[in-house]
């Protein structure tokens, strides 16, 4: 029987067991470590309890604690007590970790050699360690006393003569404080073009390490959270088709209340300006466009800002450049927007209509840019999460504020 990680995501609960114990034990651990870390959770409650001890023991240390953030603390412990000492030390190592930092994806089987060893001998404990270590493509160098001097290469090691000190070999190494944010570590792995990064402590002492698919895991993981978020939902963090369907909901409903109270805001404003409306009601005809317009330009900024928050382009010292540069690109379009808006509502509703159109526009989309652009850099200053402040929030703030400039405008202009 052959079965994919995602076949097995997309069953019902009881029957993802059923076709899981149908599974050849390889490839069973195969796809049981290939899953997310709550389907794998769900299955550690429908299995028995030595099959999944034997899974568990045959996992990552990485992997395990993943899932050990799923479980029932009872359940973890039996699950923790049921390993090898060593294992046991292991998990307990990436555990010890805040969530969300390296040393929490970071795995804890490293391979070291001390920079006074010859390639010969080095080699030969890579070799020894070659099912016990993360990987050996890249190797961590130490001072003797786990304190990192660099890395060097599998094919350096092999290339090299049998005498030659790995001293001579190592190259520096980019490496993770294991204490950082593991998005800003794998985000340096990818963009270097590591295969691994060493993970260190604050004293420079080897911990582990962080190889590029973990590294391209978490990236693929941070993007879908921040995706979620601008998009007014909680990130699902598990296969679609396998999620509950109160957690799905749970995940969006929370987001609609909260967008609901803000749009709350544009009916006070409405209610404010009821009066001038009533004066002159072919001003309601050109709400729609006015508060989309500048949702969507707030929106243009707030995503083009959170990606280059993401790759490191702009930081949070940056505020006041950034926001001088959507305030340009906001009037910029404003001009362009504007003078279109005030031609045709011109041509059909009269010159005056035309100059509220067109003013507004250029009003708004330089207030929603640069609101759309700044409130990323202030979210990330304030350690929020910058997607939480994108587009729900933008779109909401700006529909309000761009109302309230429209009529303003309109009873300046029009003298009502």
């Amino acid at each position: 029987m052959t079965l994919s990680p995602d076949d097995l995501d997309r069953l019902p609960a009881r029957d993802r067991a059923i076709a899981f114990r149908m599974l050849p034990k390889g490839q069973a651990l195969e796809v049981f470590e290939a899953l997310d870390a709550p389907n794998q959770a769900e299955l550690v409650h429908l299995l028995q309890a030595d099959e999944t001890a034997a899974y568990f023991a045959e996992m990552d240390p990485d992997d395990r604690v993943d899932l050990l953030d799923e479980l029932p603390a009872t359940l973890a412990t039996r699950l923790l007590s049921g390993l090898t000492s060593d294992e046991r030390n292991l998990t307990a190592t990436v555990l010890g970790y805040p969530k969300g930092s390296t040393g929490r994806e970071m795995s804890p089987e490293v391979a070291i050699v001390p920079q006074a060893m010859t390639a010969g001998v080095a080699l030969t404990r890579v070799l020894d360690r070659l099912h016990d270590s993360e990987t050996v493509y890249t190797i961590a160098v130490s001072d003797g006393t786990r304190r990192l001097v660099g890395v060097v290469s599998l094919r350096d090691l092999l290339a090299a003569a049998p005498e030659t000190a790995v001293a001579d070999l190592v190259r520096p190494a980019d490496s993770a404080l294991a204490t950082e944010p593991a998005e800003d570590a794998a985000r340096r792995c990818a963009d270097r073009r590591r295969l691994a990064l060493p993970v260190v402590d604050s004293e420079e002492r080897i911990v582990g390490i962080l190889t590029v698919d973990d590294a391209l895991e978490i990236l693929e993981r941070a993007e879908s959270e921040d995706l979620a978020r601008q998009g007014g939902t909680e990130p699902l963090h598990r296969h679609y088709l396998s999620t509950p369907i109160l957690k799905v909901v749970r995940s969006r409903l929370v987001w609609l209340l909260v967008l609901a109270i803000g749009a709350s805001l544009t009916v006070q404003v409405l209610e404010v300006f009821e009066s001038t409306l009533a004066q002159l009601v072919v001003l309601s005809v050109f709400i729609p466009l006015l508060i989309g317009t500048g949702g969507n330009t707030g929106n243009q900024a707030a995503t083009t800002v959170i990606r280059a928050l993401a790759l490191g382009e702009v930081r949070t010292r940056d505020v006041l450049k950034v926001m001088a540069r959507e305030l340009l690109t906001g009037a910029t379009l404003g001009l362009v927007l504007g003078g279109l808006g005030f031609a045709i509502a011109g041509l059909l509703y009269g010159w005056p209509i035309g100059s509220v159109i067109g003013l507004t526009l250029f009003t708004v989309c330089s207030l929603a840019a640069t609101v759309g652009g700044t409130m990323p850099l202030i979210a990330k200053a304030v350690r929020a999460d910058p997607a939480v402040f994108s587009n729900p929030f933008i779109s909401t703030f700006v529909d309000a504020t761009g109302l309230v400039v429209y009529f303003l405008i309109a009873k300046a202009i029009l003298g009502l």
